[in-house]
Order: C-alpha cells, then sequence, then structure tokens
C-alpha cells in the first residue's frame, strides 16, 4: 500500500513539473499572413436576379455604422470604398450620407497580397420635407448643353442643381399634371461620365438626388421595337445625328429621310413578319446605344410584321381631364373603319408610358365607356403593346355604341394596327 502511495505522489510531482513548463512559454498565432483573408462578420446576404444585396437602409439624418470582422486580422487591411471611391481604412465603418443609393464595397487584403471582398447596396432615404428627384425613365441619361428634367417631391424648394461640381442656378419648376419637375440645361463642358446630383435649396442646403449619366453617343430611346416592312420608321433619342448607320436582318442602311439631334426618320427594310437583331454605328465608329425595358444595349431585337396601321402619332390619354378635353380618351379611329372588320381580327394597341405618372392603366372600350367584351384594365409599368381580339360581340357594340376608344390613365397612344 505504501508502494502505492509513493507512485501516486511521483506522478502528482511529474504533472506539476510539466505545468510550470508550460506555463513558462509564450502564446503562439496560429494564423500568418499566408493564410486566404475571410469576412466572419457580418454576413452579406444574396442578392436577387442579378442584382447586389441591400446590406443597410436608413434615414438620412442617421449614420451608416458597420464593424467588420476579418481572419487574419494581425495581417489584412480593411479597405471601404463607396462607388468605387475609398472613404475609410479599418475595421470599423461610421459615416453620413446624403439621401440616395449607393454602392458598397469593403476589401480586406492581406499582407501577403490575397484578398477577398463583399458588395452591395445602402439606401438612404430623404426625410419627408426634403427636396427629392425620382427616377421616372431615361431622364438621367443627359447630353452636354442639351435640355433635361429631374421628376421628384418638394422640387419647389429647389434653388440650383450641382453635377459634376458645376452649379446650374437657371431652373424652370413646372406643376404637371402627371407629376412636378424641375427643368434645366446641362452644362456644355461636362465630361462623359456618371455624376451624383445634388438639389440646393435657398439657404444652401444640399440635399441627394442619386445619379445622372452623362453621354456623347447616340442614344435611341423610343421607336425601336417594332417596325413594318418597306415602310416610314421613325426613330427619337438623344444626338441621333451622330447615326450613321443601322444594320438589321443582315442590311446596312446609310439613307436616311431625316436626320436631327433628337430624330431619325427612315424606309424600314422589306423584310418578312418576324424579329430581327437591331444595332448601329455613329460617324465616329461607336456604337449605337438603345433605351430597352429600363436598361442601355448596343443590340435588341425589332418585331417586323404586316399589320395595317391605322393611327401613327403620339396622342396623351389620362382621365384626369375634363370631358370635351381631346387627351381624355383615344378616339381617332372611327367606326366606319371596325365596320370592314371581322371577327376574330386582332386590335394591336403600341403605347408608351408618361414616366411623371402614377396608377398608368388602359382600357379598351365603346363609344359608350363600355369595356369591350373579354377585355380588361392593364396595369402599365413601360412601353409595350396590348393586343386585342375583336370579336363579333366587340365589333357590334363598337357599332352600336358610338365607336371605339382607349380610356385609363398615364400613357401615350403611338400606333394602333390592325392584322
Amino acid at each position: 500500500m505504501k508502494k502505492l502511495q509513493y507512485i501516486l505522489m511521483a506522478i502528482m510531482a511529474l504533472g506539476l513539473f510539466f505545468t510550470s513548463c508550460t506555463e513558462d512559454e509564450e502564446p503562439f498565432e496560429t494564423i500568418t499572413e499566408n493564410d486566404d483573408p475571410r469576412i466572419l462578420d457580418p454576413i452579406f446576404s444574396d442578392g436577387q436576379n442579378g442584382e447586389l444585396p441591400l446590406i443597410a437602409e436608413i434615414e438620412r439624418d442617421g449614420n451608416i455604422t458597420m464593424e467588420l470582422v476579418v481572419t487574419p486580422s494581425a495581417y489584412s487591411t480593411v479597405t471601404w470604398m463607396i462607388d468605387g471611391n475609398q472613404v475609410h481604412e479599418g475595421t470599423e465603418l461610421d459615416i453620413n450620407l446624403k439621401a440616395g443609393t449607393y454602392l458598397f464595397k469593403v476589401l480586406v487584403t492581406t499582407d501577403a497580397g490575397k484578398s477577398t471582398y463583399r458588395e452591395g447596396t445602402v439606401k438612404v432615404n430623404p426625410l419627408a420635407e426634403d427636396p427629392w428627384a425620382t427616377e421616372q425613365g431615361f431622364e438621367r441619361i443627359i447630353v452636354p448643353g442639351g435640355s433635361a428634367v429631374l421628376y421628384g417631391d418638394n422640387l419647389n424648394l429647389v434653388n440650383s442643381l450641382v453635377i459634376g461640381g458645376k452649379t446650374i442656378g437657371d431652373l424652370n419648376y413646372v406643376e404637371g399634371d402627371g407629376g412636378n419637375y424641375i427643368e434645366y440645361t446641362v452644362p456644355e463642358d461636362l465630361s462623359v461620365g456618371q455624376y451624383r446630383v445634388l438639389l440646393v435649396d435657398e439657404s444652401g442646403n444640399e440635399y441627394g438626388a442619386n445619379t445622372v449619366t452623362v453621354t456623347q453617343s447616340a442614344f435611341v430611346t423610343e421607336g425601336a421595337g417594332r417596325a413594318n416592312p418597306n415602310s416610314e420608321w421613325r426613330l427619337t433619342g438623344l444626338n441621333m445625328d451622330q447615326i450613321a448607320s443601322l444594320t438589321i436582318g443582315g442590311e446596312t442602311i446609310t439613307d436616311f429621310a431625316e436626320q436631327s439631334a433628337t430624330e431619325l426618320v427612315l424606309t424600314s427594310p422589306d423584310l418578312e413578319a418576324g424579329t430581327y437583331s437591331l444595332t448601329g454605328k455613329t460617324t465616329d465608329g461607336n456604337d449605337v446605344e438603345f433605351y430597352s425595358k429600363g436598361s442601355v444595349k448596343t443590340e435588341i431585337t425589332v418585331t417586323f410584321s404586316s399589320e395595317t396601321v391605322l393611327f401613327e402619332g403620339h396622342h396623351y390619354v389620362s382621365w384626369i381631364f375634363e370631358d370635351g378635353n381631346p387627351n381624355k380618351t383615344f378616339n381617332l379611329i372611327g367606326k366606319d373603319v371596325f365596320a370592314s372588320m371581322s371577327a376574330g381580327s386582332t386590335l394591336s394597341i403600341y403605347y408608351s408610358i408618361e414616366p411623371a405618372d402614377v396608377d398608368r392603366q388602359l382600357q379598351t372600350t365603346s363609344g359608350w365607356w363600355t369595356m369591350l367584351p373579354g377585355t380588361e384594365a392593364v396595369m402599365l409599368n413601360e412601353d409595350g403593346v396590348v393586343e386585342v381580339v375583336l370579336t363579333q360581340e366587340a365589333l357590334d357594340l363598337i357599332q352600336a355604341q358610338d365607336g371605339f376608344l382607349c380610356v385609363g390613365h398615364g400613357y401615350y397612344v403611338d400606333k394602333v394596327t390592325v392584322n
């Protein structure tokens, strides 16, 4: 028994010896500058449909605050970037921004040159009483020396604009039925690029208004989506006088009936009904740009059809007008035209939206505002076409109730065809 006690005491002494040795040793770091960098916190969510995630949303009287946990922390540099510009270095960010949507990127780089990053958008909302400019369509793409507009709220408080460091003081504030806006002239010496807009009130206070893009390129905004074979084709946009050629269906067109800074008129090629690729070149060899479905492209699809054109123009429709105002309805196709149509014909109504209007919709009715059989109100969010199959019941209703109308709010009837 005594022998067992001696053995236990020896083991305890040996344990104390090893403990005292390890306590004297310095702790050591297991991560080095050669390890891959990682952002441990916060975790940015994944974007959807190709869009970057929204990582923060605040009011403009608050600050964007964020703290990053990274590894290897002792060997990494953290760089914060907003809209591509470095704004801070370090793991903690605390910054105030004017109203608008910003592209955020945080970059972690190790001493060995390895790096990783996270990116997303930050939304800073204006206060209720602030001047603020919304984005309606392609009005944010502007040309040096050209006329431009900004839609928004409380714009009557704006005394001047600042774009690219240049102050624009000659503003025209307009209260329109479809929304309020500011008209201004773009400075002629403004270089091509993207700039944040500042709205400045009479006291010199500055408010954010997101960005505009300055372009010198030929930019087609309307008319390029559809055409009829061997007929007049009218395109509108910016810098249209720079267009040297358009190529569609393998055929290049260089002769134009009319050409100005805002409009191009040509005879469309004699193509069979179908869809074709459309591209263009400017006089200096650059690609023509096209505004299509909310984005800018250098190649779009054009639909050719052999439809009979019943109307072509740009007729605004809104039920806000009083009876007797020509823009309360679209009534420019007489009922005698429908008398010769056969049941089963398709009426195509090509429209473009008024960006300043909200709750836009289109309805097709008789002359007495009776909705045509088989149709319903169509909500409008972008330019497009509404197709109506003319049943015999619909054709009879048009004859019995004084014709055909397009009613609703917030759009232009640009063309009506029948096939």
